[in-house]
């Protein structure tokens, strides 16, 4: 069997990069396909779930062309974490990227012009300049990969206004293919990249949602610090990150958990830059720490053992949902998601909406999904059934939420919408709810 395999790795360059690079012996669902349809050229819209090995599908590809790849990334921390592993794997990786000197971006581009570099890892605002493509243009460039795609959709839950000229790429670069993956796309979302990214033209990977490993609860927000401290004391020692709305919050939740007894740090985007830096280095590098924060902190965060994420408040939408807790289990071990959910959160929430500068369409699909979202909190179905089946992926009970776990009562009450139906109907459909129940 050894001396087979041996052989497949000798025919296959593919698998031999990804033994003798990357340790690996088989791919995971989906690689082989995304890395196929890239070596002959074509378009590939990726969504694969956190821990599916999304990287290996433009980096096996990269190794095996030769050439130059180009690797889109919205955070300089994910470049040099990406960066810092390739090397370790012998791979000639490099970024340019602001909190490097000039003179450390300088000795980059000099390896990349020279030829050295088989990954090039930059933000899309450094990428999109006119100089930067220019100079790219005139070299052996191969793949271009683009992470975090989610962000270049108007529909999804990041979008990012500099993503949005990287439409322009398949133009400066009309020979090269190109690869846009994202754990966290929706249909409304994957067909808005495929338009802007691909013009249409594209193939697309869906591969499954789920994360069965992450418990999925619900609990109605009564005393959200209390609620909080009793889920955290429940995982002593663990590793977990809390999400508050505000900055306000985010200090006051650690604060309160240091003061019980639990390792807790903030991190928002109104802290300075070192001080954020430093939390989120002792998050990542210690075990037992609990990471309190906006969603400023999270896209790009690997850290295997995430025991459970805590939502203290309404998240934006089942795709911000999906995307923030994706950021427990990765080590594939159980994990939980909790998150509390108060009448408070909605109103909060519509009026961050409707005070969105953005167009009447964008916030009619906006209050859509934040209806959905409330669906998913109300439910008394499977909540996985209820979040895979947003994604159109089907699925049965999961026995791994807490409606599967502890089923709460139901009732009949057809006969109470109908009388709710008729009260709004005779008063005219004229009134809110407040009215609506008065009369009732």
């Amino acid at each position: 069997m050894p001396a087979q395999a041996a052989s497949i790795r000798a025919e296959d360059p593919t698998r031999r990069v990804l033994k003798d690079v990357f340790g690996y012996d088989d791919f995971r669902p989906g690689q082989a396909t995304v890395i196929e349809a890239l070596l002959a050229g074509r378009h590939v819209l990726a969504v694969m779930p956190t821990g599916a090995g999304k990287s290996l599908c433009y980096q096996v590809p990269a190794l095996v062309k030769g050439g130059l790849t180009i690797v889109v990334s919205p955070l300089v921390a994910l470049m040099q974490d990406q960066v810092a592993a390739l090397r370790l794997a012998g791979v000639a990786a490099d970024t340019i990227n602001s909190s490097l000197d000039r003179e450390a971006n300088v000795a980059a581009w000099r390896r990349v012009a020279s030829g050295q570099t088989r990954l090039l890892y930059l933000a899309p605002e450094r990428l999109m300049t006119e100089r930067m493509l220019d100079a790219l243009s005139r070299l052996d460039v191969s793949l271009i990969a683009i992470d975090e795609a989610h962000c270049i959709s108007q529909w999804g839950p990041a979008f990012r206004r500099e993503y949005e000229d990287l439409a322009q790429l398949r133009g400066v670069f009309p020979q090269v293919p190109i690869i846009a993956l994202t754990a966290t796309a929706d249909e409304a979302t994957r067909g808005d990249i495929e338009a802007r990214l691909f013009a249409g033209r594209a193939e697309t990977l869906v591969l499954g949602f789920d994360r069965p490993n992450i418990k999925l609860a619900m609990e109605t927000k009564q005393d959200s610090k209390r609620q909080l401290l009793r889920f955290v004391e429940r995982h002593p020692g663990k590793s977990g990150i809390i999400y508050c709305l505000s900055r306000r919050k985010t200090e006051e939740m650690a604060a309160f958990l240091e003061k019980n007894g639990v390792r807790a740090l903030a991190y928002h985007a109104g802290m300075s830059k070192e001080a954020r830096e430093a939390n989120q280095n002792a998050f990542m590098s210690l075990s037992g720490v609990v990471m309190v924060a906006t969603i400023a902190f999270g896209m790009g965060i690997d850290k295997p053992d995430v025991a459970y994420v805590f939502h203290t408040d309404l998240p934006g939408s089942l795709e911000a949902y999906y995307q923030e807790i994706g950021r427990a289990g990765r080590d594939g071990r159980p994990a939980e998601a909790h998150m509390l959910y108060g009448a408070g959160d909605i109103r909060t929430r519509r009026m961050f909406i409707d005070e969105e500068d953005t167009s009447p369409e964008h916030k009619r699909r906006a209050h859509r999904r934040l209806d959905t979202l409330i669906g998913y909190c109300e439910t008394a179905h499977c909540r996985r059934q209820v979040l895979l089946g947003y994604f159109g992926e089907e699925a049965k009970a999961c026995g791994n939420c807490d409606n599967c776990l502890d089923q709460a009562p139901r009732a009949d009450g057809s006969a109470e919408g109908r009388i709710i139906l008729a009260a709004v109907a005779q008063s005219g459909e004229r009134f809110g709810a407040a009215h609506v129940i008065d009369i009732l």
